[in-house]
């Protein structure tokens, strides 16, 4: 029996209307779709017509989910997965699956879509011909060492920050880079979308003058 493919999809990061023709085809004509939140993808569902049968795969059940998945595949049926938003895989949950995928020798494509991480490089105007990706920081354990890492290289740096550690991260960057520029942007593609740059210590003080800019997701550049 011939095996069935994987596709790996890229979603809206905010504007549902981001997406391509491609991507909204192949959700339709694949028998199931994995996603991180069934609830998130199904308003994109009901957005775009799209009635595929979905199911969930997250960060907490990607490993007891991939037998599940390549029963499916080695059945011949057809599989899609989405992150809740952008491209799966990064900063997202699906490396595991696709790896394993790939060692059993089964079909991938990629339908690629948008991405936080190059819509805000491709607007807030900082170098991006070379740069460290770092995703969301840890917590804990490790923290300090990528913010040396940060302080010391000489390329663009990127990072993601949720909205309860933004001022966090801002104290920690004005301790370690002091005065590199710095930009935010802030629920890109959504109606409040936001970019400003400064040092880490005038970006603080923007976000505590106004508790607003404090939230949603961000996506921290920092200058070379």
């Amino acid at each position: 029996m011939e095996t069935g493919t994987l596709y790996i999809i890229g979603t809206p990061i905010g504007n549902l209307e981001d997406i391509t023709p491609r991507a909204i085809r192949i959700l339709n004509e694949v028998d199931v779709v994995f996603c991180e939140d069934t609830r998130v993808t199904r308003r994109l569902f009901e957005r775009h017509g799209i009635t595929t049968h979905l199911k969930s795969l997250n960060a907490r059940t990607e490993s007891l989910k991939i037998a599940e998945v390549l029963d499916l595949l080695k059945e011949g049926q057809s599989v899609a997965y989405v992150s809740d938003a952008g491209t799966p895989t990064v900063s997202d949950p699906g490396s595991q699956l696709v790896g394993s995928v790939r060692n059993e020798g089964i079909k991938i494509e990629v339908i690629p879509g948008p991405s936080a991480l190059t819509a805000a490089l491709s607007i807030t105007g900082v170098p991006a011909s070379e740069f460290l990706f770092l995703g969301f920081l840890p917590h804990k354990k490790g923290r300090q060492t990528q913010l040396k890492e940060i302080a010391q290289t000489k390329r663009t740096v990127v990072l993601y920050e949720s909205t309860h550690r933004i001022i966090k991260l801002l104290n920690e960057l004005e301790e370690h880079i002091g005065e590199r520029k710095v930009c935010i942007a802030r629920e890109l593609t959504k109606i409040y979308e936001e970019v400003l740059c400064g040092t880490p210590l005038e970006l603080r003080g923007i976000l505590e003058n106004d508790p607003q800019k404090q939230k949603g997701e961000f996506v921290v550049v920092i200058s070379q």
